[in-house]
């Protein structure tokens, strides 16, 4: 661990370069991304002490160093918008950021899913009227195929981006978009009066909106591309139409069950 001290001190303060400015800045970089660098390390350290051998058939190491991770206490709750809060911070988006936003609050997909998504990965399907996208299982976190259903929203902004780009769904300028955190998303969401809210915070206002109208456990986890034992790229027609219909059960917010529970979050944070 001695060793590792002056590169976990390095990482906390790595220098970030957004490809989409170029600026560069400061950034503190969260605990657990620094443990995912640490198990490797330990992970390398096991293999060396227990299988990889040399020609005498000896391990590398007698035994392994012990690697204590970091304590992750600098985890950011989750900040699920309100429909309100979404039509003020998406007036203050630029254009190709709003698209981005739109759709990622009705997919629920991650961020790099979205700047990667790819029109060589949709599947249209003709007897339904619709199409739905399946991402690939190197470019998606879980390791698995992502299965990205098309509510009425998001069907609608893939309609706009069509033909914009021969491989690209979403891009800037031409070239596809790096990451969604940029300057412009953090001054937009400032003019918003929403500093806190973070890109991947549109996921989880997804889910929590897929919760809130309903929608089972298990649909919940297809939509939002969480991993699970199921065969999750697979479906019958009844099946997907199931899952258009809970999707899309987001799309007119009505009543006040979202509003209910930002504003019940945020009591609680007061409280806290």
């Amino acid at each position: 661990m001695g060793t590792l001290q002056p590169f976990i001190e390095a990482r906390k303060t790595q220098e970030s370069r957004k490809p989409e400015s170029g600026e560069t800045e400061q950034r503190p970089t969260k605990k657990r991304t620094i443990n995912y660098a640490l198990q490797v390390v330990r992970h390398i350290l096991n293999l060396a002490a227990s299988e990889w051998m040399d020609e005498y058939g000896m391990t590398w190491l007698a035994h392994a160093p012990k690697i204590k991770l970091l304590r992750e206490d600098d985890k950011k709750e989750p900040f699920p918008i309100s429909p309100e809060e979404q039509v003020r911070l998406f007036a203050e988006l630029p254009e190709h950021l709003a698209k981005m936003a739109l759709f990622k609050v009705n997919t629920g997909c991650r961020d790099q899913e979205v700047c990667g998504l790819q029109w060589e990965w949709e599947e249209t399907i003709p007897e339904m009227n619709t199409s739905v996208f399946i991402i690939p299982a190197h470019k998606v976190k879980n390791t698995q195929d992502r299965l990205v259903i098309l509510n009425r929203v998001a069907k609608g902004v893939i309609e706009e981006m069509r033909g914009r780009h021969p491989e690209y769904v979403f891009t800037y300028r031409g070239k596809p978009v790096g990451g969604m955190n940029t300057k412009a998303w953090r001054e937009a969401r400032g003019r918003a009066s929403l500093p806190h809210v973070r890109v991947h915070d549109l996921k989880h206002t997804f889910g929590r909106r897929l919760r809130a109208a309903g929608v089972s456990f298990e649909d919940r986890q297809d939509l939002l591309g969480h991993k699970s034992n199921r065969i999750t790229t697979h479906y019958s027609r009844p099946e997907l139409e199931n899952l258009i219909a809970a999707a899309n059960r987001v799309c007119t917010q009505e009543g006040h069950t979202s509003d209910t529970v930002v504003i019940l979050r945020k009591k609680l944070r007061q409280v806290g």
